[in-house]
């Protein structure tokens, strides 16, 4: 690679006099809070320092108030937020490990390596936990794919979560994808990973004992991501395109290497501390591990392996090239990590110490660079509480009957459209590029409504979902923060697992509009409630605000990663019906719920009215019906109705298992709204003829609503009466057909794909 001279790097004064401070991201008061710390004028490279350490990637100054209203505790936990990732016990010694994290700015302004780093990022959060990576998953939203910007966006970040997951030999199980305009400038890119370790190898980023040294293991250091974590701090803008060298550049070979060298490190318990130069890179890393251990700390940058020549001290601390870590060893064992990376082909550095006190020392060049009170970077960085105000559309939609819209519009029109959507239809043409067997641990694929993986050795396996309804949480946030965390339970609770914990992923908007920080505060309060009631504490996650474009904001869209346990690998279950003659029953109510469905927005392309409401009293009930029935064996398939209603529910579980079905439902809505209402807590089971009154008793006895609707037939043809009149009738194979080129021919749209 060229080589750039160094930059000159302006004095202490004039960053003063020219408020250079602003372009990394400080304000005024901050710029000054920090002289007050320091005493004096911060340099270049201790405003670089500043800056991102408090931005709002890494200090979460504006959310931290927000997020403390989350249960982060409970019997399972062994590691909640503050870590590289939360781990939940799962017996036997064992636990799981999970993050989610986003990558939505990069992604915008360089798709594949903004994807691809964003999967690196959240592997190497989990194994520096001392866990074996075992899945990926992903949240993703993108715009309208009639726009050929939005095309290659939405083309190039699957390509690059792809590259990235086979060529490091790491699952992707599963996700979701969503399609908006309002997203059309700013996508989202959510990547989670989740892996297993045994109790005794659980790892903590801290750096502690004097004297012992910090070593840098992995890729050289370059220019590449420099201010990143700031830049992930700022909304989009014609300017934007210009930040294009703060995205990472990838090598998922190199991670391989990485991951492996760690895991055996910890297997032969070298380690005191490790962290990965993530966001923010050295500097986050280093300083964070400093301040927990409650040390200082020195780093010599003459000694960082750098692939690039005359790098400043500013750019060494701020780069974020990808695939390094940080650890922190006794002294004298420096010699066994040597070893370990030369077996690994992996360089590896002591590029400083842990000191007394809590001064933060850098040295370059054998003069002192940057000298800062550690502590002040990571427990002093600014708190906002701001105010916020109720949207004026909010009330406006609060009088609006969703419902009224549709009454003329046959079931059968509303099925053949939505059912074509490219929010419900397959997203095979995502998962068809992702290695999703890899490994061999794979027991559920994409797919169905959680992904499950076995755990080698024992009985149990994992259930795993990513859920986020954007547009619900636009109409409502505290409903639509409950349904987010409910949906991913239900979607796991339906595979057969009992819900564990979740990681969190919350996209939104500008903080410092009030419109935004009423929105993100409601739907933290909906999601926290819904934590404590289905005792699913939240063990990590990250925030990620300024999602905006050209000042438009986003649709609110907390994003939900859910791990659940299945006890035993025999109540594993999915979405498909399986067997003929086996009675579909209905678990929940259906009410009038139609503001913001895949209905309104396939046939009118609108979002408004009230969202659906979620009773968590209920929700937590009918898992509980759901969970006993599966493990009592009286359960062939289990279905989660949500996006697209009861009748999309019903189509998908014939798609899935090439069967067909007979239903009549006796209601009191009208057709369309019954088979197309969004309302929450429901599952469609199907049950053998044989388990059907056990089913309605165990329900009865939970107060859950059960009622048989159908039965599976053989013949592949979805038959749907509603007070004795069909009103659907539909080949399999012709739905089939349309679910499947939804997204295809939105890809191709010139041409018409033949099946």
């Amino acid at each position: 690679m060229k080589s750039k001279s160094a930059i000159s790097e302006p004095a202490p004064e004039i960053i003063r006099e020219q408020k250079l401070f602003k372009e990394m991201g400080l304000t005024e008061a901050e710029y000054e809070q920090i002289i007050g710390l320091l005493g004096r004028l911060p340099n270049w490279t201790e405003v670089g320092i500043y800056s991102v350490m408090w931005s709002e990637h890494c200090s979460y100054k504006n959310s931290k108030p927000l997020l403390k209203r989350f249960p982060t505790e409970g019997p399972r936990v062994l590691q909640g937020p503050g870590e590289g990732a939360g781990v939940i016990d799962i017996g036997d010694g064992q636990a799981v490990v999970f993050k989610i994290e986003s990558h939505n700015h990069p992604s915008a302004i360089e798709p594949f390596q903004g994807a691809a780093t964003g999967v690196g990022g959240i592997i190497r959060d989990v194994f520096s936990m001392g866990a074996r990576p075992v899945a990926l998953l992903n949240s993703l939203r993108f715009g309208n794919l009639s726009s050929p910007r939005v095309r290659y966006l939405f083309d190039q970040v699957v390509a690059g979560i792809a590259h990235y997951g086979n060529c490091i030999g790491i699952p992707t199980v599963g996700g979701e994808v969503m399609f908006d305009d309002c997203y059309e400038g700013n996508p989202l890119v959510n990547a989670m990973c989740v892996g297993i370790l045994n109790h005794e190898d659980l790892q903590k980023g801290i750096a502690s004992g004097t004297g012992n040294p910090v070593i840098y293991v992995g890729a050289s250091t370059g220019r590449d991501g420099i201010h990143g974590a700031t830049f992930a701090s700022e909304e989009l803008n014609e300017g934007s395109e210009e930040k294009r060298p703060a995205v990472q550049v990838g090598d998922p070979f190199m991670e391989k290497l990485l991951l492996e060298a760690c895991l055996e490190m910890v297997k032969k318990g070298i380690l005191l501390g490790i962290q990965d130069m993530g966001a923010a890179g050295l500097t986050c890393s280093s300083a964070e591990m400093a301040a927990k251990g409650g040390q200082g700390l020195d780093l010599n940058l003459d000694l960082v392996p750098q692939r690039e020549e005359g790098m400043t001290p500013y750019e060494i601390m701020l780069s974020e090239s990808q695939e390094r870590m940080l650890l922190v060893v006794e002294q004298g064992r420096e010699q066994e990590i040597k070893e370990i990376c030369d077996k690994w082909g992996l360089q590896s550095a002591v590029v400083g110490r842990v000191t007394e006190g809590n001064r933060y020392r850098i040295f370059h060049g054998g003069k002192i660079v940057a000298d800062i009170p550690v502590n002040t970077l990571v427990d002093d960085a600014p708190v906002y509480v701001r105010e916020g105000r109720v949207p004026d559309y909010y009330q406006a939609y609060q009088n609006i009957r969703a419902e009224e819209a549709f009454l003329d519009v046959s079931p059968q029109e509303a099925l053949d459209k939505v059912i074509s959507s490219i929010n419900t239809g397959s997203k095979r043409y995502v998962y068809r590029q992702y290695d999703h067997m890899v490994r061999t641990s794979t027991a559920v694929c994409p797919g169905s409504d959680a992904a499950v993986i076995v755990v080698r050795g024992t009985e149990k396996a994992l259930a795993m979902s990513t859920d986020g309804n954007g547009r619900y949480v636009y109409l409502d946030p505290v409903q639509g923060g409950r349904i987010a965390v409910a949906e991913a339970a239900r979607n796991v609770v339906c595979a057969g697992a009992v819900p564990l914990g979740i990681t969190d992923c919350l996209n939104f908007g500008n903080p410092e509009k009030p419109e935004v920080y009423w929105q993100l505060s409601q739907s933290i309060d909906g999601m926290a409630e819904a934590c404590r009631i289905l005792e699913t504490p939240v063990v990590g996650g990250n925030v990620s605000l300024y999602n905006e474009t050209k000042g438009e904001p986003i649709y609110p869209t907390p994003v939900v990663g859910m791990v659940g346990l299945v006890e035993k690998r025999e109540h594993i279950t999915t979405s498909a019906f399986k067997r003929a003659g086996d009675a579909i029953l209905l678990l929940g109510e259906t009410f009038a719920e139609l503001g913001g469905s895949e209905l309104q927005h396939a046939l009118t392309g609108e979002v408004r009215g009230r969202a659906p409401v979620c009773d968590l009293e209920k929700e937590k009930a009918l898992y509980k019906v759901v969970l006993a029935a599966i493990q009592k064996g009286w359960v062939s398939s289990a279905h989660d109705a949500s996006e697209g209603g009861l009748a999309v529910a019903l189509a998908e579980s014939c798609i899935d298992g090439q069967k067909g079905a007979e239903v009549t439902i006796q209601t009191s809505l009208a057709p369309i709204v019954h088979l197309f209402s969004e309302s929450q807590s429901r599952v469609i089971l199907s049950v053998p003829d044989e388990y059907v009154e056990e089913v309605h008793q165990l329900a009865e006895k939970n107060g859950v609503a059960c009622s048989r609707i159908g039965r599976v037939t053989q013949e592949a043809h979805l038959s749907i009466a509603v007070n004795g009149t069909r009103v659907i009738g539909s080949d399999v194979a012709e739905l089939t057909k349309r679910w499947e080129e939804a997204i295809p021919c939105a890809m191709n749209p010139s041409s018409t794909l033949t099946n």
